[in-house]
């Protein structure tokens, strides 16, 4: 059984993807361009996001900082002036940076939290009023399967990615009653900007087109966790079932302990 309404066809969807100048949201941006969705674009570089529209065939662009206060709020009334009404709001920006515990610092904790964790709810905050309304819909957040349980060096990014999928969770206990679709997205790798600095091992490593032909497939099947790759993000999901003592040594064997 779905979770959430299925989305099977796209024509005619109107879609805001709050991060899309690069990465899985741009691939997701052509992926729903080419099923006939109507497409908005927002992000902090204008034009990469003027770049992407044109590539897709075109997009309303709303640049936007996630972070600063009242922005997600003032593009969202922007979208609903032109649009009437948005059927679904992908939230996928996000900061990124292996910390180990050595490295972890106030300004490393600040300047992640406030991307990944602070500002994603505060944006769903502000479009839900409207959702809500209307009694339809569907908020989407990308986490990450490093949400899942901890791992080495990514005690500040992990905690924030847990964060996101714990308030998924909540939000579709409270909103799937009231017609609203609540997904939460955790992908594995994806070779992106984000991760290209990573100078260890990366299993099940996807592209962008790969992970975004996955978000759509979770869509299409309603899922509230749309995993992927399912060869990598199974096994994490069975290792946070094990007792302490296995996950930790069993983790520790499978990232040679977390050292640098």
């Amino acid at each position: 059984m779905s979770l959430n309404p299925p989305i099977r066809d796209w024509r005619g969807q109107r879609v805001w993807l709050v991060g899309a100048s690069t990465g899985i949201g741009e691939a997701l941006a052509h992926a729903l361009s080419a099923r006939g969705a109507r497409l908005a674009l927002s992000g902090r570089r204008a034009e990469a996001l003027e770049t992407v529209a044109e590539a897709v065939g075109g997009a309303e662009v709303l640049p936007l900082d996630i972070t600063a206060a009242g922005a997600v709020a003032d593009a969202w009334a922007a979208l609903l002036d032109r649009w009437g009404g948005c059927d679904v709001v992908i939230f996928l920006a996000g900061a990124y940076q292996p910390t180990p515990a050595d490295e972890l610092s106030a300004e490393a904790i600040h300047a992640t939290v406030a991307v990944n964790l602070s500002a994603t709810m505060a944006g769903v905050a502000a479009v839900l009023p409207a959702m809500l309304a209307r009694g339809q819909g569907h908020v989407a957040v990308v986490s990450s399967v490093a949400g899942y349980s901890g791992l080495p060096r990514a005690c500040v990014y992990g905690a924030t990615k847990a964060g996101l999928i714990n308030f998924a969770e909540s939000l579709f206990l409270e909103l799937r009653p009231r017609g609203i679709g609540v997904h939460v997205i955790n992908p594995g790798f994806v070779a992106t900007r984000l991760t290209a600095g990573n100078d260890f091992p990366m299993p099940a490593l996807i592209d962008p087109p790969t992970a975004a032909e996955a978000v759509v497939e979770g869509f299409r099947r309603g899922e509230f966790d749309i995993h992927f790759p399912k060869r990598f993000s199974r096994v994490l999901k069975l290792l946070r079932l094990l007792p302490y003592r296995l996950y930790f040594a069993l983790v520790r064997r499978l990232t040679g302990g977390g050292g640098r």
